[in-house]
């Protein structure tokens, strides 16, 4: 490499390092709040659903893969949903339920099914699946669901 590219490949790497550790920094957790400001990565306006009960803001991660954040009206996050072409950073989104999660993954007896899996522990349910490039799944606190929401709400 020439010595003055150099800085200039410098500075696209200093950069694209720095949007990483914003990007990653702007995104919130099952059981944290809902930024009240959008990021970003946020592809749509927030709106409520449920007549209130609900708030959903759609993001995109860096693998185009969409994922729906879902809040409830005090802006406690109790749900993710997610589809695209690559799996997003589930440690990232159950944040401190991800040992949990592992937790339950490790136990799990193995089905011999690659595409499909569920894990329901106390504290947090995820079910993913779907052929390469086609990922599909949910993520949710069964304790902080409130009355009349229910699982099939998370699309």
């Amino acid at each position: 490499m020439p010595m003055h590219a150099f800085p200039a490949a410098l500075a696209a790497s200093t950069t694209a390092l720095a949007m990483l550790c914003a990007s990653a920094a702007a995104h919130a957790e099952l059981g944290g709040a809902m930024p009240d400001q959008p990021d970003s990565t946020a592809s749509a306006p927030r709106r409520t659903l449920l007549n209130g009960a609900l708030r959903v803001r759609t993001l995109t991660d860096a693998g185009t893969t969409t994922i729906n954040e879902y809040a409830t009206s005090t802006g406690q996050i109790i749900a993710y949903a997610w589809q695209g072409p690559t799996m997003p950073d589930l440690r990232t989104l159950l944040g401190k339920h991800a040992d949990s999660y592992q937790a339950g993954v490790a136990a799990a007896p193995s089905d011999g099914n690659l595409h499909v899996s569920r894990v329901a522990r106390p504290d947090v349910i995820v079910e993913s699946g779907g052929p390469m490039r086609g990922y599909a799944g949910r993520a949710w606190l069964p304790a902080a669901l409130p009355a009349g929401i229910s699982a099939d709400d998370f699309q």
